[in-house]
């Protein structure tokens, strides 16, 4: 292996010492140009997303039952599990506590599995369509 000469390494460390200090990155500005209709979109979108009785959504029964036993599993679901949003509903002739509003299986398949290690009895669901 051959030895470089201490001249040749300083050379080399001096120029890379000057290009490095005087090169610069280049700067520039972008500009978007967008439909000012796209922003109305979103909004909708968001509203869409955001509507909680959308039939289209995944739920998760946790209890099926009367009122009192309801009202207590929403609270212990709510103080234990209590990630995603409990919800008390009358269905004739029982109250139901259904959790989360999931817009794919996968997300609800997710959450039941979190949901069922305190209500073993849990499982998912899409509401009829009213």
């Amino acid at each position: 292996m051959k030895k470089t000469p201490l001249k040749a390494l300083y050379l080399t460390a001096l120029l890379t010492l000057c290009f490095g200090v005087f090169s610069h990155a280049q700067q520039g500005t972008v500009v978007i140009n967008e439909d000012p209709t796209i922003d109305e979109l979103l909004e909708i979108k968001k509203d869409i997303n955001s509507d909680e009785k959308n039939s289209d959504r995944y739920k998760i029964q946790v209890y099926s039952g009367n009122l009192a036993t309801a009202e207590r599993t929403k609270s212990k679901f709510d103080s234990s599990v209590g990630q995603w949003r409990s919800q008390l509903v009358f269905e004739a002739p029982n109250y139901k506590i259904w959790v989360g509003s999931f817009r794919t299986r996968l997300e609800a398949d997710r959450a039941l599995v979190a949901v069922q290690r305190k209500f073993g009895d849990a499982f998912i669901f899409k509401p009829k369509k009213e």
